[in-house]
């Protein structure tokens, strides 16, 4: 098992790639999909059923950690692997979007970020020297920059001067992050919709120098057509022979378009969330297991899945427990939706290793377009 972390690019397809990124812990195949652990849990999953539906890797929460219960506690504890026993690689995020996101309870400067906990109402300072320190404590694999991401709508003035300042922000990260073999940190992108401030940032970060790149302040709100324009050009702006991460996407459309756009890697809490709200993901389409049409329906959510909830419960039992509150109903969606997106990885895996990636993109959109399987 390596020592280092490194990633190698084994095959590409136009503009999309797959390849091996290489850590201590595991090796993480890409394209890759993260499922997102929050709070040290990926909702309603066992850490053994989360690697179960094919994740190599999973996303923390640093805003989140280091308020509850600490990262101060959990390093005590013996880091957040063992933690949340999950002794794969984990990335974490650098906590920016969520301070970002309190907007009264914040006070942003050059130092860093001044805010109120949400939980408490205590007070904390958040730099690129305790976002690192954060990190360093939880253990992370890969470490995220902190940056500021800024509320859309914005000028384009107020987003250069956002990016600018997240590109002064990396810098001490890196300087901050130091030398820590077997550990990578990303630096991210910023720049709006705005082609040259995208370009800007990219070389800014690349002259830094970091073990892979994220494209950051997408998934905002935007829409999918502006983020896909972004995407036309910001990934090649970024070295080739490092990873390239999305944050914060998406919906299974948005990825595959991503994908194709040259981005190796993914998080979103779309999955775990929807099973809870008793939406499925499937290859025809979104399910809403509490619409009545599935009060009888003895069929699997989708009889080309071998996840445990279509393997071995029907529509009618999902719709039942989740419009009785019981527990299962959040688990067997969750488990479902995490085996679709790691299927859909694993699918454009395999078409771009191939070379058949375009015939891959026009089979999923439609059958998409087909809709859900037609009514008993």
């Amino acid at each position: 098992m390596t020592t280092r972390f490194s990633f190698d690019l084994d095959a590409t397809d136009g503009r999309a790639r797959t390849g091996t990124i290489r850590t201590p812990r595991g090796d993480i195949r890409t394209p890759a999909f993260m499922p997102v652990g929050t709070a040290a849990t990926v909702k309603a999953m066992l850490p053994e059923s989360v690697r179960a539906t094919g994740a190599d890797i999973l996303l923390g929460n640093t805003y989140h950690l280091m308020l509850r219960p600490t990262a101060e506690r959990i390093a005590r504890l013996g880091g957040l692997h063992r933690f949340m026993n999950w002794e794969r690689p984990i990335l974490t995020d650098s906590g920016g979007f969520q301070v970002m996101s309190l907007a009264a309870l914040r006070k942003l400067t050059e130092e860093g970020v001044r805010f109120s906990s949400h939980i408490d109402g205590s007070k904390h300072m958040l730099s690129p020297e305790r976002s690192m320190e954060i990190q360093r404590l939880l253990g992370s694999d890969i470490v995220m920059c902190f940056d500021e991401c800024p509320a859309l709508p914005a000028t384009e003035e107020e987003v250069a001067k956002s990016m600018r300042l997240s590109m002064r922000w990396a810098e001490r990260s890196r300087d901050a992050f130091g030398d820590r073999p077997g550990h990578a940190l990303f630096g991210i992108m910023q720049g709006g919709v705005t082609r040259e401030l995208r370009e800007e940032s990219a070389k800014a970060l690349t002259e830094i120098g970091f073990d892979g790149y994220a494209v950051g302040g997408l998934a905002v709100g935007e829409g999918q057509e502006a983020m896909f324009s972004v995407l036309d050009y910001a990934p090649d702006f970024l070295p080739a022979d490092r990873p390239r991460y999305l944050m914060g996407v998406g919906k299974p459309d948005d990825i595959v378009g991503a994908v194709e756009r040259g981005i190796d890697m993914m998080d979103c809490v779309l999955p775990s969330r929807s099973g809870r709200t008793g939406q499925a993901f499937t290859r025809r389409g979104v399910v809403n297991i509490k619409n009545a049409r599935h009060m009888d329906d003895p069929r699997p959510l989708d009889e080309a899945c071998a996840c445990p909830a279509c393997r071995s419960y029907s529509r009618a039992y999902l719709h039942h427990v989740f419009r009785s509150g019981e527990i299962i109903a959040s688990m067997l969606l969750t488990w479902h939706n995490l085996h679709y997106y790691q299927e859909l990885m694993q699918g454009l895996r395999e078409a771009i290793g191939e070379g058949r990636l375009a015939g891959y993109v026009a089979d999923f959109h439609a059958t998409r377009a087909a809709g859900d399987i037609e009514p008993l």
